[in-house]
């Protein structure tokens, strides 16, 4: 019998119990693939995060859904160094601390600010990798996929598949009305959508946040046995960044992306979208974390 350390982290929110919940195993280093997979499934949260040593880097980590491992995501990332800043393995010493983790398909860098204050949260910033721009999608197909039409999209706005790490299909909705008239996919179409597209999951947004200082809205929706809609999402931030950012959607490269309010978990991302918009260097998502449960998990 083995214990591991494991921490329950709501990443993207200054409260506990908002933003995206994210479990982290400590001292993975002697979980298989299997055990990983396994752990993910009875956490049930959209993904685990798995935390390892590295040769290479600071730390190595891994993410899994309920249903797979996937190379990148945002808030595990973002819970992930909460939980190592939380447990003392991550010192802040200075105003800024950089470092690397090192994931599936190789290291992305980390920046982490202080806080300026006693009772403040650190501030992580995470920076994806150079977006990829992939296939594009017949509205007359993927709208329905939603229960919504192609007059629900934004005119003249292209769905397209758009990865800064993991591969999400963008679709930029005209208002928050039709964002919520969407509904997650009937999975036996979806399935059958999916297996000749390049995506992992479905991205839908629009201009305009859910309080004053949003700049957008998003809906993120997974099918069984991964979670049905996921409040916060980080990979799939960065790559709506990159696509409205090339698409002239952006009047700045800064801005606030939030997520979750209809779902009673509120969250909100810092975004940064680097270089010009024909040549997109890379997207940065920043966010805070709370610690909301420590344990040990005996496997």
């Amino acid at each position: 019998m083995a214990t591991f350390p494991f921490l329950l982290v709501d990443a993207f929110t200054e409260t506990a119990l908002g933003g995206n919940p994210c479990a982290v195993v400590l001292d993975a280093d002697t979980l298989t693939d299997t055990q990983m997979q396994q752990l993910a499934r009875e956490f049930n949260q959209s993904e685990t995060a798995f935390v390892s040593s590295s040769a290479e880097v600071e730390f190595g980590v891994r993410y899994f859904t309920p249903a797979e491992e996937i190379p990148l995501a945002g808030h595990p990332t973002i819970a992930t160094v909460t939980a190592l800043i939380h447990t003392g393995r991550l010192p802040l010493t200075e105003p800024r601390t950089t470092l690397h983790l090192a994931l599936r398909d190789g290291p992305i860098r980390i920046d982490v600010d202080a806080p300026s204050a006693p009772d403040g949260l650190p501030q992580v910033l995470m920076t994806q990798r150079q977006p990829v721009f992939g296939q594009i999608h017949d509205p007359a197909v993927v709208a329905p996929l939603f229960n919504l039409t192609p007059d629900d999209v934004m005119p003249g706005a292209p769905i397209q598949t758009v990865s800064t790490g993991t591969p999400q299909l963008m679709l930029l909705l005209r208002d928050q009305e039709a964002l919520r008239r969407a509904t997650p996919p009937e999975p036996t179409a979806y399935a059958r959508y999916r297996a000749t597209s390049d995506f992992f999951s479905p991205h839908l947004f629009c201009l305009g946040g859910a309080t004053p200082i949003g700049h957008t809205f998003a809906r993120h929706f997974g099918t069984p046995p991964d979670i049905t809609e996921d409040p916060v999402t980080g990979s799939a931030t960065g790559g709506m960044a990159a696509y409205l950012w090339r698409y002239a959607y952006l009047a700045q490269p800064d801005f606030i992306a939030e997520q979750g309010h209809w779902l009673g978990r509120p969250g909100a991302v810092a975004v940064h979208v680097a270089g010009p918009r024909e040549a997109i260097e890379f997207v940065r998502i920043g966010g805070t974390g709370v610690v909301v449960v420590e344990g040990r998990l005996t496997v």
